[in-house]
C-alpha cells in the first residue's frame, strides 16, 4: 500500500511539474503558419541571412531565427556562437562589435551577419517570427532584456524561445506578456555536454515548473515522450516541432497538431 501511494504521489508530482501556461491571447495568431528554419536558405543563400529571410517572406512563410548578444550590446542573428562553421573565422560573435561585422561574409557569399533590428525592419509584421535566444556564459539576463526592448515596439506577431531555461524563466518573471517557449529534445541522443541530471530534466520537461512555457518546441524525431503527452494532451500546451526535413514528416506533424518548423524543402 505504501509503495502504491508513493508511486501515485510521484506520478501526480510529475504531472504538476510539466504543466505549462495556456490561454495567451496572441497564441492563435502563430498557428496555421509554416516556419522556415533560419530562413528559406539553400546553396548561395546562407542560413540566418537577410536573403534567406526575404525569400521566406516572399514565399509566405514565417521564420525561425537565432539571436546573440554582441560585446557592444547589439543583437546579431546567427546560429552558432563561433563563426567557424558559417564564416570560417575562429571568433565568437559575443566578442564582436557592430563595426567589426563588415569583415565577415556568410558561407562565401556577399551576405553579412544581420542585426536583429534589420530582420524586424524586413518583416514589419507581415509574417510571424519565432525568435530563439542563444545565451553565452552568464549573459542570459542581458540578452533577454536587449531582445525584449527591441521587440517592445514591434507590431507584428512573434514569440520568444530558448533551450536555456534561465531565459524562459526570465521571460516569465519580467515579460509575462510575451509568448514564451521552451526548446528541448532527447539530450541523451545529442552531443550535449550537459550533466546527466539536467539532460533528464530537460528531456522530460521537469523545469516547466519554473518556466511555465506557452509552448514546448520539441525535436520532431524525439517527440514521443510521456511528458509531451501530458503537457499537450492533459494541460493543453501548444507543441512546436523542429526541424522537419521531409514532406512525410511535415504532414505527420500537422496531423499531430504541431506547429511545424521546416528546412531543406518547401511544404
Amino acid at each position: 500500500m505504501l509503495v502504491a501511494l508513493i508511486v501515485v504521489l510521484l506520478v501526480l508530482l510529475f504531472v504538476f511539474l510539466v504543466k505549462g501556461r495556456t490561454g495567451h491571447k496572441d497564441l492563435e495568431a502563430l498557428r496555421g503558419w509554416y516556419y522556415a528554419h533560419r530562413g528559406l536558405h539553400k546553396t548561395g543563400v546562407p542560413e540566418n541571412s537577410l536573403a534567406a529571410f526575404r525569400a521566406a517572406k516572399e514565399a509566405g512563410y514565417g521564420i525561425e531565427l537565432d539571436v546573440h548578444l554582441m560585446a557592444d550590446g547589439n543583437l546579431a542573428v546567427i546560429h552558432d556562437a563561433s563563426l567557424k562553421r558559417t564564416v570560417g573565422a575562429d571568433v565568437l560573435i559575443e566578442n564582436l562589435s557592430l563595426d567589426q561585422l563588415d569583415a565577415y561574409y556568410l558561407e562565401g557569399t556577399t551576405e553579412r551577419i544581420p542585426l536583429f533590428s534589420q530582420v524586424l525592419d524586413l518583416f514589419r509584421g507581415d509574417a510571424p517570427l519565432i525568435v530563439e535566444l542563444k545565451p553565452h556564459g552568464v549573459n542570459h539576463g542581458l540578452l533577454c532584456e536587449a531582445a525584449c526592448n527591441m521587440l517592445q515596439n514591434y507590431e507584428g506577431v512573434y514569440c520568444v524561445e530558448s533551450f536555456d531555461p534561465r531565459c524562459v524563466a526570465w521571460l516569465r518573471k519580467n515579460r509575462p506578456d510575451i509568448i514564451r517557449g521552451q526548446l528541448t529534445e532527447d539530450f541523451f541522443k545529442s552531443n550535449s555536454n550537459l550533466p546527466a541530471i539536467l539532460k533528464f530534466a530537460m528531456k522530460h520537461q521537469l523545469l516547466n515548473v519554473v518556466t511555465r512555457p506557452d509552448f514546448v518546441a520539441y525535436r520532431f524525431a524525439d517527440r514521443k515522450t510521456v511528458s509531451n503527452f501530458i503537457c499537450r494532451k492533459i494541460w493543453g500546451v501548444q507543441g512546436v516541432s523542429w526541424t522537419i526535413t521531409t514532406e512525410e514528416d511535415f504532414q505527420q506533424a500537422l496531423t499531430e497538431n504541431w506547429i511545424p518548423i521546416f528546412e531543406k524543402f518547401c511544404p
